[in-house]
Order: C-alpha cells, then structure tokens, then sequence
C-alpha cells in the first residue's frame, strides 16, 4: 500500500465521524497553543529582562551593602558597614571605572499647588543619566559639581510632570517634597521600567540633598560604570578589594550586568519549563482521547479489518493504515495548534506592545513533533489490536 494510499483510507475514515474526529483534533490543538504560547511568553519575558539590562550598557557593575553569599564567619566579627558618600568618593578614583554614580532611595509626596503624588525620590549625581543613558524631555540633568554640596534642583519623570503640571511647562517651576522646595530644572524622556523602577514615575534630586530630606547617612546602591568590557573582572575585584580595605570585613555584594542577566535568564527558563510541563498534561489527555477514538474505531470496522485480510492484507499493512489514522488526528490537532497559539500570541502582543513575545523555532518544530509522537505513541495499541483480528471472527463480526 503506497503513502497516498494510506493517507486517502486515513482521511476517508475520519471523514466518516466527523464530530469525533473534530473532538479529538480539539484536544490535540488545545495542547499544543498551550505549550507554544507559554513557550513563547516565557522567551518573551527572557528577552524583556535582557533587553533592560542591555539598554543599561554591557559594562556595568553594581554595590550592594550586606553580603548576598555564604562563606563562612566573618573577619573582624562580621561587622557589616552600610555604604557611605565617602566610599562613593574612594571607588569614583578606580582607574578601570569611566564613571559612578551613587543612589540614595525613598518614597514622599510630591507636590505642586494643590495637586500631590507619592513617587520614589532618587538622590543621585550627575553621572547618574550617563550611567543608566537617560535622555531628557526638556531642560537639563542634575548639575556636576560636589556631591556634598546639595542643591535644590529637581528632574521630574514624564508621568510625574504631565500629572503635577497637566500641560503647564514645569520648567522653574517650584514643587515641595515634604517640606522642601525644589526647583524643575528637567524632564525625563519617556523611558518606562528599568529594573526595579518605572523612571517615568521618578523624581531626582542631589544625592546629598537627599539624604537630609530624608534624615539619611547611607546610600542604597552604588552604580559603576566601566570603562572595557573585557576588564570586568578585574575591575569587580578591585572594587571588592577597595571595600574589604575600607570596610575592614567582605560585607558588600558586587555584581556585574551579565551575573543578573544570567540568573534572570536561569530563573525563567526554568520556569518555561515547568509551564511547557504543565501544558504538556493536556496533550497526554487528548492522547488518552485518540486511542479511545481508534479502539472504537477497531471495533466499529471488524468487518472491513476481516474483509481486507481476507484479500491478502499483511498485518503491517492492517497495521499502517489504523496507524495513519492516529497520526493524521495528531498532525491536523498540531497544525490547527500552532494556529491558535500564533493567534494568542499576536493578541497578546497587541495588547501589550513593548513585551517581545515570539515563539522560538526550536518550539514550533518541538510541538509539531510532540503531536507527531502522541499519535505514534497512543496509536500504536489499537493498531496491533487490528492486526490480531481472525478474518473469519471479524467478517462474521465475533
């Protein structure tokens, strides 16, 4: 029996239940939208984390106070030391660094006239839009200048400023955070979310400015900014150097831009996987389905499986074409599949533009051969069981 032969038996058979073969064709394309989908949202959200750490740059370092690894008792009684201006000062003199900026966090209200809202206030320096390559809507950045100097300006973020000002130009404008008044001297581009904050909805001001407001002697981070790529090791542990040497113990994490990457990238595609599992269960279900829809079919046609070995049908032949049936279910399930999840992906992009969800190559050959294989795998059965069939007992439906 040719290939076009098996395949016109295959289809003829199916043609004649229709509802059960579209049933079991629904059960197959539900499973395969689902693991392509997922698929494709968890490469979406791999590439979403890479794409904000490369719009950062290649070559950044960042200081955490307190030591995220275990490696056993502290020196010096496991003192640990907050970061301070002056550690800033002592790592912005690194020969491998181009520049650095330091971070002082916290959350006020900001307002201007009667109209208010609670933002996180970053006091930082000028370096601060050169290390995290921020444009500017209008007007100017921080000024440079020495960080213990203070100032009473402040850059306003492009949600925080169309809010505030409600399309008055806000530049020189004057706005209180608590009891302080700042003057605008800036608005961020429109940028969104970069790490852990949305820098539309930001204000900045003087790192040491900051750090009065808020009644505070200690940063929150640390951004460094390397000179060549290829001496990010060295410059990571120059600067762990530099700080054990000041701090007097290890009680600061360094971390490069490629280490976050890289765990991000692990984290997420784990969980890809566990989803893609998960998914996977609905394709063992339409599986279950398949085989139930070619036992029936074995018992429905007896008389056709006797009336074929009768003619002389071997039983790979027999075997074959109740086999075809089960991969054709499986094929027409996969390829209706992959549709659906196209059309889910294509709507999820639409309504969320910015997010990069695509389902990768390797997936849609991966779920084509899935298919592939719970058709081979739970047509097998019903197949062999044709096969055992006495063409006598089979004409004579027994």
């Amino acid at each position: 029996m040719r290939f076009l032969d098996l395949l016109r038996f295959a289809a003829g058979a199916l043609r004649g239940h229709r509802l059960r073969t579209a049933l079991s064709v629904t059960g197959v394309a539900v499973g395969i939208a689902a693991v392509v989908t997922l698929t494709a949202l968890g490469e979406g959200a791999r590439q979403y984390v890479v794409d904000q750490f490369a719009a950062l740059g290649a070559n950044l370092l960042i200081i955490f106070p307190g030591k995220v690894e275990t490696t056993g008792g502290e020196p010096f009684g496991g003192v640990t030391h907050d970061l301070t201006i002056d550690d800033y000062r002592a790592l912005a003199r690194l020969s491998r660094l181009r520049r650095s900026a330091p971070m002082a966090v916290a959350t006020d209200t900001v307002r201007y006239g009667d109209r208010g809202r609670d933002v996180p206030v970053l006091g930082t320096t000028a370096d601060f839009a050169l290390v995290r390559r921020l444009e500017m809507g209008s007007g100017a950045f921080l000024p440079a200048g020495d960080p213990d100097q203070g100032g009473n300006e402040i850059v306003l973020g492009l949600t925080v400023a169309s809010e505030l000002f409600r399309g008055e130009n806000p530049l020189g404008q004057i706005v209180r955070v608590g009891p302080w008044r700042f003057r605008v001297v800036g608005v961020l581009a429109p940028r969104g979310q970069s790490l852990t904050f949305n820098l539309d909805e930001v204000v900045l001001v003087p790192v040491r400015t900051a750090m009065r407001v808020f009644n505070r002697s200690t940063l929150f981070r640390i951004l460094l900014d390397v000179r060549m790529h290829d001496e990010m090791g060295l410059a990571k542990r120059e600067v762990e150097a530099l700080m054990r040497e000041r701090h007097r113990a290890e009680d600061v994490t360094v971390i490069t831009q490629d280490a976050l990457i890289s765990s991000f990238s692990s984290i997420l595609n784990a969980l890809t996987l566990a989803l893609v599992g998960i998914a996977s269960v609905s394709l063992a279900v339409a599986g279950v389905g398949i085989m139930n829809v070619m036992l029936v079919s074995v018992t429905e046609r007896r008389a056709e499986i006797g009336l074929l070995k009768a003619l002389g049908a071997l039983d790979r032949q027999v075997l074959a074409a109740f086999l075809a049936e089960a991969v054709l279910l499986a094929f027409v399930g996969g390829v209706a599949g992959l549709a659906i999840g196209a059309g889910a992906i294509r709507a999820f992009v639409g309504i969320y533009p910015s997010f990069p969800a695509s389902p990768p190559a390797w997936a849609v050959a991966a779920s084509l051969g899935l298919s592939l294989g719970v058709g081979v795998g739970f047509g097998v059965w019903p197949a062999r069981r044709a096969t055992r069939l006495d063409p006598v007992a089979a004409l004579a439906r027994r």
